[in-house]
């Protein structure tokens, strides 16, 4: 099962989960259907087009909204959909066990869908701020009250963006590979002459997976590598990719550290893999935030891969972050679960003081991401990882 060490060093609680197997090796028996991850088990999902002020914007729902819980909003990286980026994750049992509870939104971003139509020559890309501008159209669209976000990569800029700009519509977010700088002139060259020397799928795969994903050559790195090539327009790729490549920095500091400083408002869980291309980037932006309501979690592998081989693990994971928004005291995963009575300090710390605030069937238990939340829970920051 499931070994958990607790450690206390400078402030930090760790929690370290083994996993029984390795994620990079051995896996034969879980990549013989590679594309597992484009299983088309979406019986109960509804695409929509969704006007917004910078164009149309491809979405696909699950469910209906539920009383004061938030919606699951998704926002998948350059390169992929919200099928590559998330499908075998929510389609993983547990994972489903939990989702059943919340309506679940999936963002396309613009002309990255399956069979989405070539944007004109000379068709001028939203900009980063403006990918973010498009979600309150969404949000209103379905009557949402706030969202709970998960993004990878570019969608995780996204949607930290949106929590900036628009705070009141997030509850809370999972934001995985986050970079929060702007590339550099000299970041700007190379990508330049990347352009030039590499292929288009090759380039995304550099920024999807590590070094050694690459070198190892796995079955499921090249199915992606695939998938890109084949299931979104690449046309409509090089401009989202553009677009990503010529991002602002984020405009956050840890409250305190600047006068008038910025950050996001909400609970967040950061996730990024062990020598993973974002890695030094989410490390910033964890030194960016503020460390009361900030989890970080780290997993051995690219965190593509996790979501495509160790849902369980990042499921679980999820499971402990809602719960510490007050969401969870009444679901129990079908397998793999903690019982409550080795129940985490993360989760323990975090929902101390939401006994009475909330449960999945309550109110929204605002109040736990502000003021009080940091009464309760002290200048504690919150480190996982997960080894695979």
């Amino acid at each position: 099962g499931l070994l958990l060490q607790e450690m206390t060093m400078a402030g930090l609680h760790e929690l370290r989960f083994t996993e029984e197997k390795p994620l990079l090796r051995g896996q034969d028996a879980e990549l013989e259907n590679s594309e597992v991850f484009l299983s088309t088990v979406d019986t109960d999902w509804k695409e929509h087009d969704i006007e917004t002020p910078y164009g149309l914007l491809h979405v696909v729902i699950r469910g209906s909204p539920k009383g004061n819980r938030p919606a699951i909003l998704t926002y998948h990286d350059v390169g992929l959909n919200h099928k590559l980026c998330f499908n075998t994750f929510f389609n993983y049992e547990d994972m489903q066990e939990i989702t059943k509870h919340f309506v679940v939104c999936h963002v396309d971003a613009p002309g990255q869908q399956a069979g989405a139509s070539q944007f004109p020559q000379g068709y001028q890309y939203p900009s980063m701020d403006q990918l973010a501008a498009m979600l309150p159209s969404v949000v209103q669209h379905f009557g949402f009250k706030y969202v709970i976000g998960i993004g990878v990569g570019a969608g995780a800029y996204v949607l930290a963006k949106f929590a900036l700009i628009f705070p009141d519509l997030v509850e809370g977010l999972v934001l995985m590979n986050i970079d929060p700088n702007g590339k550099g002139w000299i970041d700007w060259a190379a990508a330049k002459l990347s352009g030039l020397t590499s292929t288009l799928p090759d380039i995304v795969l550099s920024h999807l997976f590590s070094q050694e994903e690459l070198m190892n050559n796995t079955e499921l790195v090249q199915s992606y590598r695939q998938q890109i090539g084949s299931v979104v327009n690449q046309f409509n790729l090089q401009l989202f990719l553009n677009m990503y490549n010529s991002r602002r920095d984020l405009d956050i500091n840890r409250p305190g550290t600047v006068p008038n400083a910025k950050t996001l408002r909400c609970p967040v869980m950061l996730v990024v893999g062990d020598n993973a291309p974002a890695e030094e980037g989410v490390v910033e932006c964890n030194s960016k935030l503020d460390p009361t309501n900030t989890t970080f979690l780290k997993v051995g592998c690219s965190a593509q891969l996790a979501l495509s081989l160790q849902p369980g693990k990042l499921t679980e994971a999820f499971k402990y972050f809602l719960q510490g928004m007050g969401y969870t005291p009444r679901l129990s995963l079908c397998a793999r679960a903690v019982p409550s009575a080795s129940m985490t300090r993360l989760a323990r710390s975090r929902t101390a003081s939401l006994t009475s605030a909330s449960s999945v069937d309550g109110t929204r238990p605002r109040a736990c991401t502000h003021s009080e939340s940091t009464e309760a829970m002290g200048q504690i920051n919150h480190t996982m990882e997960v080894s695979c």
